[in-house]
């Protein structure tokens, strides 16, 4: 059912995942646009390259909040239109409205459509949807983090985790749900195909989380 406040919904998803945090904080505390360097995106993962750390984290935080706050805007459309808040049709809300808002990361109209990768958004949408999928993506990126010290082999991973452990541990019921983890998939492929080739030829930059940036 379509009605005012579902597509205000959408509109406010939108524009919550294009708040382009890496730029912004880039820019306001360090006079540097990371969009000019390393990858080019303006996501978690470059921000750790280019800025380190601290400014990694703060934009992976953030960036989880945007996914999290925008799929939950379906509590503020109201029952009438979602459904009650464990049906199918309550869910799908949510993955419409953290769909729009990994679409703002990608192409954010605040910052000329030139956006990040969306793991971080993806991430805090995943949160929003199945928590328990989340701490499973969570401990697989910690854990390739600490074993590799690649930040995009460890989104990767952690972003096919998703979908394997809604298959295999948690056994959703909720098609919809199994069918945007394959997605993910995908658009992890397409989003990191020159990291997946930097990775292959061992030209992949590396962060050591215990290691201060000079």
């Amino acid at each position: 059912m379509i009605s005012i406040y579902s597509i205000s919904a959408l509109i406010f998803a939108y524009l919550f995942g294009s708040i382009p945090t890496a730029v912004w904080i880039g820019q306001a505390f360090y006079g540097i646009d990371v969009r000019e360097y390393g990858s080019g995106n303006a996501g978690a993962t470059n921000t750790f390259r280019v800025l380190g750390k601290k400014a990694g984290i703060a934009v992976m935080i953030l960036d989880i909040l945007k996914g999290y706050t925008a799929t939950n805007l379906a509590y503020l459309i109201g029952l009438s239109v979602t459904g009650p808040q464990d049906s199918v049709q309550f869910v799908n809300y949510q993955l419409a409205l953290g769909i729009t808002a990994v679409m703002g990361h990608l192409f954010p109209v605040f910052a000329g459509f030139r956006g990040g990768k969306g793991i971080a958004t993806l991430f805090g949408m995943i949160v929003a949807v199945h928590p328990g999928s989340a701490l499973v993506c969570v401990l697989t990126f910690v854990i390739v983090l600490l074993i590799s010290k690649y930040v995009s082999l460890s989104s990767i991973l952690s972003g096919f985790s998703f979908p394997l452990s809604i298959i295999f541990i948690f056994q959703s019921p909720i098609r919809s749900v199994v069918l945007y983890g394959m997605c993910i998939c995908i658009l992890i492929l397409v989003t990191h195909q020159k990291n997946i080739e930097r990775l292959l030829k061992g030209k992949e930059s590396k962060v050591n989380l215990f290691k201060r940036k000079e």
